[in-house]
């Protein structure tokens, strides 16, 4: 298989994944293309190899520098903008484990503290209170182990795994 097949296949790849971490199939492909990619890529560059729309592109890049998993730069002599991604593969795991947390789980238990917060004086709501009560602990468990992973450095928790595995 030559090298420009197995990029094009992680491509398709990475963006049938996106949606698994939250994101739309474009911007995960354009991401990939980022990853694949030896230098940074204008936006004429991501479209062209992607078939996608300027819009389109514009609108994937922008959301991709909000997540932090790719920056903007330059080239001397040349006006366009160009992109590159996060090549540090633990960066780019807590980038997105960080995302996922104020995008999904966060907003989760907001919602779950309003629940408990409008039926507490309710006695005929005791039942419903105590599985509120603990769904809201587990979130909040995965929320903080999640923030842990997120902001730990990869070595303390590889560490911190293998002692769990033994």
């Amino acid at each position: 298989m030559s090298l420009t097949t197995a990029k094009k296949q992680f491509v398709q790849s990475w963006g049938e994944m996106g949606a698994c971490w939250g994101i739309n199939k474009t911007m995960a492909q354009i991401h990939a293309l980022l990853i694949a990619s030896e230098k940074p890529l204008s936006t004429d560059s991501v479209m062209e190899e992607l078939q996608i729309s300027r819009g389109n592109a514009n609108m994937n890049l922008r959301e991709l520098i909000n997540w932090g998993l790719i920056r903007r730069t330059s080239i001397p002599g040349d006006r366009k903008e160009y992109f590159y991604s996060e090549t540090d593969v633990w960066k780019m795991f807590c980038t997105i484990a960080r995302e996922r947390k104020k995008r999904e789980i966060e907003p989760v238990i907001r919602s779950l503290s309003e629940c408990m917060e409008m039926v507490k004086d309710d006695k005929s709501s005791r039942d419903f209170r105590e599985k509120l009560g603990e769904l809201l602990n587990f979130v909040k468990m995965a929320d903080s182990i999640l923030g842990k992973v997120a902001s730990s450095d990869k070595e303390r928790i590889v560490s911190f795994l293998m002692k769990l595995m033994k």
